[in-house]
């Protein structure tokens, strides 16, 4: 007799869960799934407001990585980030995220996501609980070595006006620069990349 699947969703919320448990379980739609130290966290999915914040950038990034094809591999919405831990398992899922490396020899079908790890990492806030983004992640993702950047595109006081908070690897802490509406970002880490932070533009 075949045993019944896991089907996780939000009453599961803080339970520990095992990786082979994740492997096989399902999920009861309409919310983001997170194991944080091997506990389950659910919210609820990004509102239309974060999901416009989110494809303008998203859009933004793949313009980019169409023009600097032999430095960005891929763009990703939805990507799963594995956090090194010493006991039990971590995976993030930024709504953005910048690869540079592939796993070599392996076609795509093949791939996982503990064989990837991103560059640069983005966060969309508006409605959501600022506390993940702007505390939880910014020490979670300084702990994946090939992060070079992690950005948190805040649009809780205005989203027709939002403020980038780009967070930059710099030896063992993060140096912060933020970027209000209508200004310019640029980076090292992306060589030829501008954005001009207005979502209407």
């Amino acid at each position: 007799m075949t045993p019944l699947k896991l089907k996780f969703g939000p009453a599961d919320h803080g339970r520990r869960v095992t990786a082979e448990e994740l492997a096989e379980a399902e999920y009861v739609g309409g919310y983001k799934y997170e194991i944080i130290d091997g506990l389950f966290v659910v919210a609820p999915e990004p509102t239309d407001r974060e999901v416009q914040l989110e494809n303008w950038l998203l859009r933004k990034l793949e313009a980019y990585e169409d023009r600097q094809q032999d430095f960005i591999i891929w763009t990703a919405n939805n990507a799963q980030v594995v956090v090194p831990t010493v006991q039990w398992q971590t995976f993030l899922e930024p709504d953005i995220a910048l690869y540079q490396f592939t796993p070599l020899g392996k076609p795509v079908s093949d791939w996982k996501w503990e064989d990837v790890s991103p560059l640069v990492v983005a966060e969309v806030l508006v409605d959501g609980d600022p506390d993940k983004d702007l505390v939880r992640n910014v020490d979670l993702y300084f702990q994946v070595p090939s992060i070079a950047e992690y950005w948190v595109l805040d649009g809780r006081e205005n989203p027709d006006e939002p403020l980038l908070m780009a967070r930059r690897r710099y030896r063992n802490r993060w140096l912060l620069t933020e970027v209000p509406n209508g200004e310019t970002y640029t980076t090292r880490t992306l060589p030829g990349f501008e954005l001009l932070i207005d979502p209407r533009r």
